[in-house]
């Protein structure tokens, strides 16, 4: 069996293969009234199309766990019963394929209130759907966010009761899989790096303290999380910066805290979190950091970034870099690509009844 259709388990759950999708956000969603945030026609087309392709595992983009933490006024959110009644058509279709559905639980942070990508991405006010946007600290992403409020204690502490609360829907909205968005500069990501967070309180300063809010966020959904379901963090490996941002090393001393906590797999990216720093986007570039949690902890991997041939995913998980590997842009551009892998190297994936033909 070629590596990538070999079925992965955690806990008691079985993915079918390794061709996962990771979480892209389609800013898609009504941007106020009883719809919003809700699933519309174009995610249940969009994850429903990738799942007929053969993808074992989708990750529904980043989902907010209230209003504030949308990264859009245009997000998905799983803060309310309508939300999770609209997820349910997506998920049982999509284990109806033979796909494990999953989700990633978000909340955006000082990233928060801004305008669709292909509208500029600009930060909006009131007059356009927009809120006041939170964060460890009051500094502003780049010069065109405006700084954002610091939360107190007791505003932490309502946004982890939110991700719990997140995570209880998700379960009942029928995902086998919950993540928590620890990366790409939203809130959590916020919190663990120094370039960001410069509080002087139990959640600021120290690794420890940096870290406590991520770490109590997971205690409290893996406390709703059903015993024998997965729990995916999501993180940025490295910020890229020469100095004041958080490492690689970082990353593998909180992989080892992660799994401790009930955490199953990292699913690993990077950058996300400093405005303007050059990034060395090559094929791949990002898997020699999951390679490194792997190989220095016990905590399984996800590889992501730029990782669209074949051939190069069945190697990154034959020479052990990675458990999975995450396609983005690849099954943007190609839904099938997992039937079409499975073709190129003799590997098993579930074709819909309907597409089967005698001629």
């Amino acid at each position: 069996m070629t590596a990538l259709f070999e079925p992965f388990t955690l806990r008691e759950l079985t993915i079918p293969n390794r061709v996962w999708m990771p979480p892209m956000c389609q800013y898609s969603a009504a941007p106020e009234g009883p719809e919003t945030g809700v699933p519309t026609d174009w995610h249940f087309a969009h994850y429903a199309a990738r799942a007929t392709g053969g993808t074992g595992l989708i990750i529904v983009e980043a989902t907010a766990v209230s209003p504030q933490g949308r990264i859009s006024p245009y997000d998905l959110g799983i803060w309310n019963d309508t939300q999770v009644e609209a997820f349910r058509r997506i998920t049982r279709f999509l284990t109806a394929q033979g796909t494990v559905p999953a989700i990633q639980l978000a909340h955006a942070g000082r990233k928060a209130s801004t305008d669709r990508p292909w509208k500029g991405g600009a930060p909006v006010g009131p007059d356009e759907h927009g809120w006041d946007a939170v964060a460890p600290s009051p500094l502003a992403f780049d010069d065109r966010h405006p700084a954002p409020a610091e939360l107190t204690t007791g505003q932490i502490e309502d946004v982890v009761g939110q991700f719990a609360a997140a995570a209880r829907r998700a379960r009942s909205a029928g995902f086998e899989i919950a993540e928590i968005h620890g990366a790409h500069g939203y809130l959590i990501n916020e919190f663990l790096s120094p370039h960001s967070n410069h509080r002087t309180d139990a959640y600021g300063g120290s690794y420890e303290n940096r870290t406590r809010f991520a770490l109590e966020v997971v205690d409290a959904v893996r406390e709703v999380w059903p015993d024998d379901k997965p729990l995916f963090f999501r993180i940025s490996a490295t910020e890229w910066l020469d100095d004041g941002g958080w490492t690689a090393d970082d990353t593998v001393r909180f992989a080892a805290d992660l799994r401790a906590h009930g955490v199953d797999l990292l699913d690993v990216s990077s950058g996300g979190n400093a405005s303007g720093v050059p990034i060395p986007t090559t094929p791949g570039y990002q898997v020699p950091f999951a390679a490194r949690v792997r190989n220095e902890t016990s905590l399984p991997v996800a590889a992501v970034g730029l990782i669209t041939d074949v051939e190069q995913a069945e190697k990154i998980l034959a020479n052990g870099e990675a458990d999975a590997v995450l396609l983005g842009r690849e099954l943007l551009r190609n839904p099938s690509w997992a039937r079409h892998a499975a073709r190129e190297l003799g590997g098993e994936v579930r074709v819909p009844d309907q597409y089967h033909r005698s001629v």
